[in-house]
Parts: structure tokens; C-alpha cells; sequence
């Protein structure tokens, strides 16, 4: 049955787990731990605030910051204040942050006192001088006496920017029952309970940590735990002191954790569940998290437009676990279209993009197909398995050769890290591979190595050319490789 849309805003769940899970631990940061009754009117002071600033409903607030409870509070107040959170990459420059500013008409700006070693908002101050109204987040907020209007289910929620990595963000909207529809279905998917404490890696400028995180959390009464920045010792520090059941990420996060020499010193033995995903997530990588990690793992699929699309089950077994990214959630309609491109369809695909209606059409079709930009497969039982973005694919000898099945190869050598595999012009046969290559502490592999072993498991047209050595593979903020980066140094 339907839930109620009256029920389906931010602001109405608040509601619900101040009832609900009253004395349970809702947030905690360091010193910070707020129970969901504390939560409740620490939010309230927040909107309360912002709306004696000047924010009305429907108005954009930014909000750049890293993780922590008082983004948490901050976000959460904008939207119980009847806002448009719009929160901004913390990777972006100060250039990029402006840009967003300005495009998003933000009628105000909240940004973190100082972080990464820079004062972002002197910086945006130096730049322009006709800035919105701006506020460094605080620790609390000043209550005002000022009445906050009612907000519905279908009222713009969010406006989440793309990452920017294959040319100008764009701001992918949602209203409050969407982004609370793919939080729900997330959280059903992991079997989140108010029992499970999560720790939120994931940057909340970015729908996994936001959606999949701090709104799943509030609807199922789990507790918030975030992390500002990935440091591979202190997550375990955290999972062990803050006993952390739940913990997502991209699969950097997990590589990092198991190869750390001081791991056994660590009791991260709390851990139950692990839910991963990208173009390509290393066979190799979920049979020894499960081994030696966590014993459920789990794999999803999702992007800025759609938050998250399929996912796999805890009941699934190993192996389709390892091999695909699960089935269709959230009401998500799926199917492949030309040259095997993953389409989505379904009530929580994105509203558009903001005032950007070509950009919008060109994603989002006549009949309502969201067209990824993904290559995939689906198996006879309904599993999504991607295997590039068609921007990745590249074309040697008039053969189609998709990188992500030569990485899943490389994950079997021993000595190899990680890999990125991207296609360089080459006069004879149109474009061939080279594989960029992370080697494990101690490896001395060698270009030879690494191509051998590639002949003994690919065919001739998918076996890279050359290989180069890297320290580490330039990254976006969410963890996916820079191919694009790649590319240029090749070319």
C-alpha cells in the first residue's frame, strides 16, 4: 500500500523518529551525540533560523561542508524550513562552488568555517562581491520566533549537482516523496533497523551519503555516524569504539582496510553489512571482503539522476553478489537500449535538471526513459551487471572492448592493486588499451608481467599495449576513477 503523501516529506519523518525512537542515539560526532528527541528541535532551531534569514518555501539554500552533525542539523533545517538543499562538492574550487551558487540562485550560503586547509568562504568572497547572504556553519543555531510553513510531498526537495568530471555540473532535482522513496527502498534492501549504527563515509554533497545515508538512517531509526574524511585508521577506530554495523563505500574504502598491516589490532568484528558499487567492483574484492571483512556484501547501482537503481539482496548468493548489482528497486522500471545502454524509468527518477531543459530532454526521453550513459547486461533472472559507460569503450580492430572486463582480469594478478584500463589512438588498428596499473606495497611487477598475464586470459584485441605504473589513480570525490585524466595523459 501507498504511504500517505502527506507522510512522505523530510520534515514529517523528523516527526516520526522523535516519536519513535525517542532516547536512541541519532547522531553522533565526537563529542556530539543527540538522541532523536534532541535532534528534533536542534532541527527546528536551524530551520527557524534560516527562515529569519530570509528563507521562504521553494527557496534555494547552498550548503558547503564536510561531513559532520552539524551538516546534518543544517541540511535537515533547510528542508524543515521549506528550502531546497543544495549541497556542494567540497572537492570543488572556489570557482566551481561560485558557479554552482550563482546557478543554483541560492537565496543562502552556508559553508564551513574552514576545511581542506582553505577558508572557503573568503575565497568566494574575493571573487565576487554580490554574494548571497552567507552563514559559516555553527555549532547551534539561535532560535527564532518565526512560523515555518507546511511542506508536501511533491514540493522540490533537493537539487543535487553531477560531478562535474565529463563537463559542466548539472543540478539533478527531486521532490521530497522521491528522494525519501530511493531512501526507503535502500534501506529496505540492507534491512537497516534502528539497531544498526552506520558510518557515513560517503561525502553528503553526494546522494549515496545524503539519501542513502542520513535520510535512510532517519527512517529506519538508525544511528548517524559521519566521517568528514576517509582515513583508513580512523574508520577503524570508529567501527571498533562506535561498534559500526553498516558501513557503504566505494571499493577504494574497502581496499585500503583490508591491505592496512595494524588491521588485526582492530576489533571490527560489529561490522554486518558492506554495499559497494561502480562501473567496476573487482570480483576478486567482494570474495575477500566477505572472507575476511563482513559477512554480507552487497553491490548497487545508482547515479546523481536516479540516486540508486538496482541492488542486490542479503539473501543472494556469493556469486551474484560478485557478478551483477542486483535487481531493480524503488520502482524502477529497467531495460537495455542501443549499444546495450542501461535505461531506467519510474516515479523517482529525477524531476530534470535546473533550468537546464536540453540538457534535461537529452537525458530523459518522450516516453520517460532516464538513458544512463551506462553499458550493461541483464541476466534471465532480472540482475543488472554494468560493464563500462559507452564513453569508456573503446573500439580495437573493429572489436568493441570494454575496459571493465580486462580490470576484472588485472584483479586476479597478484601484485596489483587496482587498474584502469582506457583506450590511446593508434595508427594501425584505430585504438588500443593501456592499462594503468596501482601495484600492491612491496610488488615489483613488471609492464612484461602484467601483459603476459593478460594474453593468457583475453583475447588478442582486449590485451592492452603498454601498461604504466602509478602510485595511485586520480578520483573524484565518490571514489570513480578520472578516466577522463587518464585519457589526456595518453593522448
Amino acid at each position: 500500500m501507498a504511504e500517505d503523501p502527506s507522510r512522505q516529506t523530510v520534515s514529517a519523518v523528523l516527526d516520526r523518529a522523535a516519536a519513535s525512537y525517542i532516547d536512541a542515539e541519532a547522531l553522533v560526532d565526537g563529542e556530539v551525540r543527540l538522541t532523536h528527541t534532541q535532534l528534533r528541535p536542534a532541527v527546528r532551531d536551524a530551520a527557524r533560523a534560516l527562515a529569519g534569514m530570509g528563507v521562504r518555501r521553494g527557496d534555494r539554500v547552498a550548503l558547503c561542508a564536510p561531513n559532520s552533525a552539524r551538516w546534518v542539523v543544517a541540511a535537515l533545517g533547510v528542508l524543515d524550513a521549506g528550502g531546497v538543499l543544495v549541497p556542494i562538492n567540497t572537492r570543488f574550487t572556489a570557482t566551481e562552488t561560485l558557479d554552482v551558487v550563482r546557478r543554483s540562485n541560492a537565496r543562502v550560503l552556508i559553508v564551513e568555517g574552514s576545511f581542506l586547509g582553505r577558508d572557503r568562504l573568503a575565497e568566494l568572497q574575493a571573487l565576487s562581491s554580490d554574494l548571497p547572504p552567507a552563514v559559516r556553519l555553527p555549532a547551534e543555531w539561535g532560535a527564532a520566533d518565526v512560523a515555518l510553513p507546511v511542506v508536501d510531498a511533491d514540493q522540490l526537495c533537493d537539487v543535487m549537482y553531477t560531478s562535474g568530471t565529463t563537463g559542466r555540473s548539472k543540478g539533478a532535482m527531486s521532490a521530497h516523496r522521491q528522494s525519501l522513496g530511493v531512501a526507503r527502498a535502500w534501506a529496505s534492501c540492507a534491512e537497516l533497523t534502528s539497531a544498526d549504527r552506520y558510518l557515513i563515509v560517503n561525502p553528503f554533497f553526494h546522494t549515496f551519503g545524503y539519501k542513502a545515508g542520513i535520510l535512510a538512517c532517519l527512517l529506519t531509526g538508525a544511528t548517524i555516524v559521519p566521517q568528514p574524511v576517509f582515513d583508513v585508521v580512523e574508520t577503524m577506530r570508529l567501527v571498533e569504539r562506535e561498534r559500526i554495523t553498516v558501513l557503504p563505500g566505494p571499493p577504494t574504502i574497502y581496499q585500503a582496510l583490508l591491505d592496512h598491516p595494524d588491521r588485526a589490532s582492530f576489533d571490527l568484528s560489529s561490522l554486518r553489512i558492506a554495499v559497494t558499487g561502480a562501473a567496476v567492483v573487482p570480483v576478486a574484492l567482494i570474495e575477500r571482503m566477505r572472507a575476511e571483512l563482513v559477512p554480507t556484501v552487497l553491490t548497487a547501482y545508482g547515479l546523481t539522476e536516479a540516486v540508486v537503481a538496482t541492488m542486490c539482496r542479503p539473501s543472494d548468493p556469493p556469486s551474484v553478489v560478485a557478478h551483477t548489482c542486483g535487481v531493480p528497486m524503488a520502482d524502477f522500471e529497467l531495460r537495455l537500449g542501443e549499444r546495450d545502454e542501461v535505461l531506467l524509468r519510474g516515479p523517482n527518477v529525477m524531476l530534470g535538471y535546473l533550468d537546464d531543459p536540453e540538457a534535461t530532454a537529452a537525458a530523459v526521453d518522450a516516453d520517460g526513459w532516464l538513458h544512463t550513459g551506462d553499458v550493461g547486461r541483464i541476466d534471465e533472472h532480472g540482475y543488472l551487471s554494468i560493464t563500462d559507460r559507452l564513453k569508456d569503450m573503446y573500439i580495437c580492430g573493429g572489436f568493441n572492448v570494454y575496459p571493465a572486463e580486462v580490470e576484472q582480469a588485472l584483479a586476479r594478478l597478484p601484485g596489483v592493486a587496482e587498474s584502469a584500463v582506457v583506450g590511446t589512438a593508434d595508427a594501425r588498428l584505430g585504438e588500443v588499451g593501456v592499462a594503468h596499473v596501482v601495484t600492491s606495497p612491496g610488488s615489483s611487477l613488471s609492464a612484461d608481467e602484467v601483459i603476459a598475464f593478460c594474453r593468457e586470459r583475453l583475447a588478442n584485441y582486449k590485451v592492452p599495449r603498454a601498461v604504466e605504473f602509478h602510485p595511485a589513480l586520480p578520483r573524484n570525490a565518490m571514489g570513480k576513477v578520472l578516466k577522463t585524466q587518464l585519457r589526456e595523459e595518453n593522448a
